[in-house]
Formats: C-alpha cells, sequence, structure tokens
C-alpha cells in the first residue's frame, strides 16, 4: 500500500484518496467550437509515461481537496506533492 502525503494532511494510505488523472490538462477555453475528433482528444488523450508523471488526486476520506504528485510510475515513488496552485516542482517530468 502507497502511503500518500496529502499537503494539507500529511501521509495517509492510499485507501483514502481517489485518483483524479494526469494533472496539469488545460480545459479548452471554448469547448463548443470543437469537433468530435477534438473534444476526444481532450476527454481521452493522455500521456502514458514510464517514469516520473504528474498526476492529480483527491484526499476524499480526510480533507476532500484535490492536489497533485509527481509519481514515478516504474517504482510508485512518490517524489513530490503539491497543492493545486502550488508552482511546479522543477524535476524534468512531463
Amino acid at each position: 500500500m502507497l502511503l500518500i502525503p496529502c499537503p494539507y494532511c500529511g501521509d495517509r494510505p492510499e485507501i483514502e484518496f481517489s485518483y483524479g488523472g494526469q494533472a496539469h490538462i488545460a480545459r479548452p477555453p471554448v469547448p463548443a467550437a470543437l469537433d468530435d475528433e477534438q473534444w476526444g482528444s481532450f476527454l481521452y488523450g493522455r500521456d502514458n509515461i514510464r517514469g516520473p508523471h504528474r498526476e492529480r488526486w483527491r484526499h476524499s476520506h480526510g480533507c476532500a481537496r484535490f492536489f497533485n504528485i509527481l509519481r514515478d510510475t516504474r517504482t510508485d515513488l512518490i517524489l513530490a506533492s503539491y497543492r493545486v496552485d502550488d508552482p511546479l516542482p522543477e524535476t524534468g517530468a512531463s
């Protein structure tokens, strides 16, 4: 089991969290202007990185807040945990 460091509550077991997908995905400014292919790409096109990957999580059984982590997908090692409005950690990850 992973211990996920919530930036608000501290380290907690992963069972308290919900995965929210890849972090830092910008919503299109005018979704109605997209055709079906573009909209499908926005909804379902995500990076499948082997290595450091930025992810959005929600502490659903705790503070209920969203935050981001930088997790190495090869080892599950969490390299950083940061609030949504904090600057990106400098790591060279995507």
